[in-house]
């Protein structure tokens, strides 16, 4: 192609055009800043230096000005409820819905910003409310998520598994708390007067159906607390045979969660005459993987079945390899309270000279504070094991092992 001279017009005119462009934006962001007051600025000012307080009544007095200004009545809202001012927030956020010139988007906005204002507020039923008439629009999954959670804290179990149903057929996520929901339900069959074992196993029915699609890694734990179930259901049928087999398949498939079956394994050996065998195999559990709750469990039982002598060796040998201050202090215990020692008498114990309520008194001060299991997500500590936190309602956060053992 050949080059024209007459070509060379259109670089100054292209020039122009957007030199004109821009003047034509600059100024039309200029007038739009000059009608925006002050305050919006001191508000913005202070949000960026992390100072809200401030910044809600920059805010404010914008929106006193300037009363139609959505998104800044949305900004107010979540700062509210960000400071616990719940009250403040649900009324701006239903003095939004009351507007009849609100576009179907924001009201649908504004309908969830409500719904969560009263989940922290702690309203569950307007809450509930607010969020079921979201199931068609925009914000339904966050909004049947949030119905999960209320129907959690409400102990609705069956609500919370047919939410989880609904989510699972709008997104593919796992869900696995979904197996600890059938097991709530299982809990309170057997806790019910009389108990309800029909119910019970058909709640375990589900739990093992859902179990079969979840991720061992990800259901380790619900896989646990479902044999556990199993095991106390067989024990209320009189099958300790399959009660046996429950609780030997948590020491095997889940090792970790040892400490909480050995109680019930060896009462379930104790009751078949068989209280050495159970033994043996809690310790051969022991060196396999050893936890301070399982050396409770053995070192008790060994004391009992062969003397304090063999149940003190145990413990030094234990103690050596894995060296612990709660298993010391459980082991002096449990001496201080046997019989053999008599109350007016100084406390001797194998160690020739040795206190042991000195001794077991100075070591208890600083193992309190160990003797606990703790939340890995809020790091929320009980002196029991839960399998949801009491202190953020996450489910299989908490670690089988004490304080100590974790540290």
């Amino acid at each position: 192609m050949d080059f024209e001279p007459w070509w060379l017009i259109f670089v100054p005119v292209l020039f122009a055009l957007g030199w004109l462009a821009a003047r034509f934006d600059i100024r039309q962001m200029l007038r739009e800043t000059r009608s925006l007051p002050d305050s919006y600025f001191r508000g913005l000012n202070f949000l960026l230096n992390e100072q809200p307080d401030r910044a809600i009544d920059a805010f404010v007095e914008v929106a006193k000005l300037d009363p139609e200004t959505t998104e800044l009545h949305f900004a107010l809202g979540s700062l509210f409820r960000r400071r616990g001012e719940m009250e403040r927030a649900i009324r701006v956020h239903q003095s939004l819905l009351s507007r009849s010139d609100l576009p179907a988007a924001e009201r649908e906005h504004a309908q969830h910003e409500l719904a969560q204002d009263f989940l922290k507020a702690g309203m569950l039923d307007r809450a509930e409310s607010g969020f079921e008439q979201l199931k068609d629009t925009r914000y339904a999954l966050p909004a049947l998520r949030s119905l999960i959670r209320i129907f959690e804290s409400e102990h609705d179990w069956p609500r919370a598994i047919e939410a989880v149903k609904t989510l699972q057929g709008l997104v593919d996520e796992p869900v696995p708390q979904i197996v600890h929901y059938y097991c709530e339900q299982a809990q309170t069959a057997l806790t019910a007067k009389p108990p309800d074992v029909d119910a019970a196993h058909k709640a375990l029915d589900a739990a093992d159906h859902a179990l079969s699609t979840t991720d061992a890694a990800a259901g380790k734990g619900a896989m646990v607390r479902t044999a556990m179930l199993r095991a106390r259901l067989a024990l209320m049928e009189q099958d300790p045979k399959r009660e046996r087999l429950y609780l030997e398949s948590v020491m095997t498939d889940a090792p970790e969660y040892a400490g909480l079956v050995a109680e019930q394994l060896l009462a379930n050996y104790r009751a078949a005459n068989q209280v050495a065998a159970g033994l043996e195999f809690l310790q051969k559990q022991y060196q396999r993987h050893a936890s301070l709750d399982l050396f409770n469990v053995v070192f008790r039982e060994l004391r009992v079945q062969q003397g304090s002598a063999v149940a003190w060796t145990f413990a030094r040998g234990a103690l050596r390899s894995h060296p612990s201050l709660l298993g010391l202090d459980r082991l002096l215990e449990a001496e201080l309270a046997s019989p053999e020692t008599g109350a007016g008498e100084q406390e001797q114990g194998p160690v020739p000279g040795a206190d042991l309520t000195l001794l077991r008194s100075l070591i208890h001060k600083h193992t309190q504070r160990l003797d606990r299991y703790a939340c890995r997500s809020c790091g929320f500590q009980a002196r029991r094991f839960y399998w949801q936190c009491p202190g953020c309602n996450a489910w299989e956060t908490y670690a089988p092992r004490r304080l100590e053992e974790l540290e």
